[in-house]
């Protein structure tokens, strides 16, 4: 099989002058060009010849060199109908490679596990455009396709809130929501240097390990993640406010100091205080509270 080689910042420049291209800022496109941190995303992602991978926004195809040198097959979805022509050309010495024009958020990814794994769980590596990282991410998990992990490039700073906890600046909704679905981990840091032309900002390698089983219950998850939204919408006021003024919801004041002093929480608490596990017992005592008055 062939090797890769789109990792070499003069064999990048050569495909770029051939079909005279230039990275597009409106799909957020910066071409990777060091072979290291190539070679690092294939690891931490851990693929095998076992392996079906889904890689979100190919680009002209360099890190899809790398994942089709190491797995069974790659489908590589690309919604720059511009880029379909380059990928034919760099791609061609590899016949385990599927490239499907298309938006990652309107395209079936249960579908294609069931039509290309058995329905059985993907691994999801991609180096996500920076400006629509976070719907690209949760849009994965709210597909309930079956995910074995991803592996992703992001920006330093969104994958420092995937870790964050309790108290932290950075800590949000994005925070609570990834590690709800799975366990994030940071492999390692990747700086502008690496990329073409260079962003503004250092990048991250992180993976996202689907939990089996999220780590708590709860009656209502959509419950859950809009008592999330909520408590962030206005982050610096108590979450009995945020709760009442959601508008997905239609819970008064007093309702939700109710639903807060039955979970044990102080009703001037803000979100940024609370942990997963209190945000799950809240979302429980809600879902009493709308069924109460239903009856």
């Amino acid at each position: 099989m062939a090797e890769p080689y789109l990792g070499n910042p003069g064999r990048t420049s050569e495909i770029l002058r051939k079909y005279n291209i230039s990275a597009k800022k409106k799909y957020g496109q910066n071409f990777l060009i060091d072979a290291g941190a190539l070679e690092g995303i294939i690891e931490a992602a851990g693929v095998t010849k076992d392996d079906f991978v889904l890689e979100i926004g190919p680009g002209i195809g360099t890190l899809t060199q790398y994942l089709a040198a190491r797995a069974r097959k790659v489908c590589a979805v690309e919604i720059d109908r511009s880029l379909l022509p380059i990928l034919e050309d760099t791609l061609n010495d590899w016949d385990n490679v599927e490239v499907v024009p298309g938006d990652i958020l309107k395209t079936d990814i249960g579908e294609i596990a069931e039509r290309e794994n058995g329905g059985r769980p993907i691994k999801v590596v991609a180096n996500l455009p920076y400006y629509i990282t976070t719907p690209i991410i949760l849009g994965l998990f709210e597909s309930r396709a079956p995910m074995e992990s991803m592996t992703v490039m992001v920006q330093k700073e969104v994958a420092d809130r995937m870790q964050a906890g309790p108290g932290s600046k950075i800590y949000g909704a994005l925070s609570l929501v990834v590690q709800y679905h799975s366990e994030p981990r940071i492999d390692f840091i990747v700086h502008p240097n690496s990329f073409l032309p260079q962003p503004g900002v250092d990048s991250a390698v992180v993976t996202l390990k689907r939990h089996r089983q999220p780590p708590v219950e709860v009656k209502d998850e959509k419950l859950l993640f809009d008592l999330i939204r909520a408590s962030f919408n206005q982050r610096r006021k108590k979450l009995s406010n945020g709760i009442a003024n959601f508008a997905g919801f239609s819970f008064s004041r007093g309702e939700a100091e109710e639903a807060l002093k039955r979970a044990g929480v102080s009703p001037t608490i803000r979100g940024e205080a609370l942990d997963l596990g209190q945000f799950a017992k809240i979302a429980d005592t809600l879902y009493e509270i709308r069924a109460e008055k239903q009856q």
